[in-house]
């Protein structure tokens, strides 16, 4: 059999090992390893695994031949090896080829950390291990910075969570593939570097948020800090059923075609929400000190959309009363006929006047065929996923919100993660935990991850006491990951290693709105942690952070 070139490093480090891991520069006489060496060795990994019911390929990719992701300009990447993992390959009950599939990026010139890249929607590709997290935007290429990076399909192919109907499938999407993945990434690191990484990450948001705290809860000793960006912990029995509600109460007043069929996206016209962003805004802008088009005292914003209901006839100055009907019911949160909430309302923000939270509500076909993300990618997961058993054929706008919930319940007790509200295991191991969460969120909203986080501190000795494991930031304007009227670029992967490997404790996070951003292209903020938030201190440009301090109500 043919060995690598590491082969022999066993419990200690060859010469050339050494010399890989100090950046490939190489010490006294020891040489540094060729381009060919380095080659081998990668190409020569799927050889030497000892993985099981594992198929594996490698590809190297020398230095200065590949830039993160498709960028056409910028640094190139370092010389890595790309390993791409087939896991537990199977034929499920419906008939169709199972594996937990992974990609795993190992630089020549290795820090000795780990990172793991969560998810989202319903997962089924590999996210490109040259690129960050999608709640990191800022962030430099981590494996540009030499970390080992992962992704994972979650055990099956393709965006539709048809999935659902091989019962195996569904456990492999909760948390068995990532188990799988995280396990065989640790193992072939090992086998590269001679070590096991010297501290784990995982960042991730939407259905990535989700993943990380699953792997809090689940295996709280496989990750040194978790970043869990718009967690989605609720998202098989409470932030579904809010977006068949807010679906139905959208659609149920939108204008109708020649045939009587309802036009979902003509609900609100884009001026209608910018409208209503701006009465949003002349409620509670000032709340921060400064009127700059951003809520930062989330705390203390009151608005009621009354304000703008039409005295007569709809004009494009107010809004109808249906209209005003709406954005009291899906603000307000679903409810059951008791009046019992079923899941948190969203914040009012200006951030709903942004294109990615008409993506989710509303959508932009011109038809009675709605394309918002409620009905393409939340209805697939329901009606294939979420309900035990599944049922393709259901109408989302005959949900019921007395009967429906029920059906969704089993697969939450495996799927969803917002019952733990303690964490004891992660946090008695040392780990740290960051929620960020866009105010302006109009899938999974901010203010669940707040109720999760209260309930947290409760059970953990108060607030004082959670912030040593656990801080959350809330992005004003932002919408779903990213986008809106927002600070939305920010290197929480930095944020998390300073404060794993440092100690310092995150108070803040300087964010910026890129040079692209419509609204306040280069703004800069504070990000600060809750329930602090961003206050003008009467001076300077409202466009700089240094204007700015975090501050507590």
């Amino acid at each position: 059999m043919k060995k690598s070139v590491f082969a022999h490093a066993g419990h200690g480090m060859s010469a050339l090992l050494a010399a890989l891991l100090a950046g490939c520069g190489g010490s006294g006489d020891t040489p540094a390893p060729t381009a060919k060496e380095l080659e081998a060795a990668c190409l020569d990994m799927p050889v030497k695994a000892a993985l099981p019911a594992t198929t594996l390929t490698a590809k190297y990719v020398a230095p200065g031949t590949r830039r993160p992701g498709t960028a056409t300009t910028g640094d190139f990447l370092p010389g890595h090896c790309v390993i791409t993992g087939s896991i537990d390959p199977r034929i499920g009950t419906d008939g169709k080829n199972y594996a937990t599939g992974f990609e795993l990026s190992l630089p020549d010139g290795w820090n000795g950390r780990f990172l793991y890249l969560g998810g989202g929607g319903n997962d089924g590709s590999l996210r490109d291990t040259s690129l960050s997290s999608s709640i990191s935007i800022a962030t430099p290429s981590p494996l540009g910075q030499g970390f080992a990076v992962v992704s994972t399909d979650a055990g099956h192919t393709g965006g539709s969570a048809a999935f659902g109907f091989d019962p195996q499938a569904r456990i492999d999407h909760a948390y068995n593939a990532h188990d799988k993945t995280a396990v065989a990434a640790k193992a072939l690191i090992g086998q590269r570097y001679g070590r096991r990484p010297d501290k784990s990450y995982f960042s991730g948001c939407s259905g990535g948020g989700r993943q990380g705290m699953m792997f809090s809860q689940r295996f709280p000793d496989y990750f040194d800090g978790i970043t869990a960006g718009a967690p989605a912990m609720r998202v098989s029995s409470g932030a579904t059923v809010a977006a068949m509600w807010n679906n139905l109460k959208l659609t149920s007043i939108a204008p109708k075609d020649g045939s009587g069929n309802r036009i979902l996206s003509q609900a609100f016209s884009n001026d209608d929400l910018a409208l209503t962003a701006k009465a949003i805004n002349g409620a509670c802008d000032a709340g921060d000190g400064a009127v700059d088009g951003m809520v930062n005292n989330v705390k203390a914003c009151r608005f009621d959309p009354a304000i703008l209901q039409c005295a007569g006839a709809k004009t494009a100055a107010c809004l109808s009363a249906e209209q005003v009907g709406a954005l009291k019911d899906v603000f307000g949160g679903p409810k059951n006929s008791a009046g019992q909430a079923l899941y948190a309302g969203q914040p009012w923000d200006p951030g709903l006047a942004a294109p990615d939270w008409r993506n989710w509500a509303l959508g932009t076909s011109t038809t009675a065929t709605p394309n918002s993300r409620y009905n393409t990618l939340m209805v697939d997961a329901l009606v294939n996923e979420f309900f035990t058993p599944p049922d393709p054929a259901f109408n989302p706008l005959a949900f019921d919100f007395d009967r429906d919930p029920a059906r969704m319940a089993a697969f939450s007790a495996v799927y969803d993660t917002y019952a733990d509200a303690t964490l004891a295991a992660y946090r008695n191991r040392g780990g740290k935990l960051l929620f960020i969460h866009g105010m302006s969120d109009p899938i999974f909203s901010a203010s669940d991850t707040l109720a999760y986080y209260d309930r947290l501190a409760a059970n953990n000795g108060g607030l004082e006491a959670t912030q040593s494991f656990a801080r959350t930031f809330l992005v004003p304007g932002m919408n779903h990951c990213s986008g809106g009227p927002a600070t939305d670029s920010f290197d929480s992967l930095q944020t998390m290693v300073n404060w794993v490997e440092k100690g310092i404790a995150p108070d803040t996070m300087a964010a910026k709105a890129a040079p692209s951003n419509v609204y306040f292209p280069n703004r800069s903020r504070p990000l600060c942690a809750y329930p602090k938030f961003a206050k003008y201190q009467g001076s300077g440009s409202i466009e700089d952070a240094a204007s700015f301090a975090c501050v507590a109500n």
